[in-house]
């Protein structure tokens, strides 16, 4: 695996390093000794997926609050995603930027995503399957989030929005802590 910085303080691309052969290919998606060599989080107690129907669907920007944050690990497993990420940690020298990331099913790669940040994506194709490893038990009374529209960020989603759930519609504007 390679760990790769990106523009967000902590927040690592990860390339995978298939294997092929004549049946295909074979790839780890997860090395304790590799993530820990690499400084990152080693322990994760919830796997999950979810999948999404339509092109243009956008699920986010969701976070779990102090003291139940939590690191996740999100890879697309079939279709693609534009996957947004935002720095929400005052004391990180991107704090209030985001940075997005096009992610396929065939693309072995996967994003680290610390502590701290938002997170969401679009669905660009149908049918569309991403898989989370969570260092936390997901909290619902720690669950926030903001709109994808919040005009503190303007993300520029490449689609339009075709579906989005009624709590994600309905978040409020990010506000800074006072």
């Amino acid at each position: 695996m390679r760990f790769i910085t990106t523009r967000l303080q902590d927040v690592r691309l990860i390339e995978m390093d298939p294997i092929s052969d004549q049946r295909g290919h074979f790839a780890r998606t997860f090395c304790a000794r590799e993530f820990a060599e690499a400084g990152l989080v080693t322990q994760y107690v919830q796997h999950s997926f979810s999948h999404t129907l339509v092109a243009g669907t956008v699920r986010g920007m969701h976070f779990q609050q102090a003291p139940d944050e939590e690191v996740k690990v999100v890879r697309c497993l079939t279709g693609s995603i534009y996957d947004v990420l935002i720095d929400l940690r005052p004391f990180s020298s991107t704090y209030m930027k985001w940075e997005a990331f096009e992610l396929s099913g065939g693309d072995n790669r996967q994003i680290y995503i610390p502590p701290g940040m938002a997170h969401g994506f679009q669905t660009s194709a149908p049918a569309t399957t991403v898989g989370y490893m969570m260092s936390a038990f997901y909290s619902p009374a720690a669950a926030a989030g903001f709109r994808h529209d919040d005009p503190a960020f303007k993300i520029d989603w490449p689609l339009a929005v075709t579906e989005i759930s009624d709590r994600d519609r309905s978040w409020p504007d990010f506000h800074l802590e006072p």
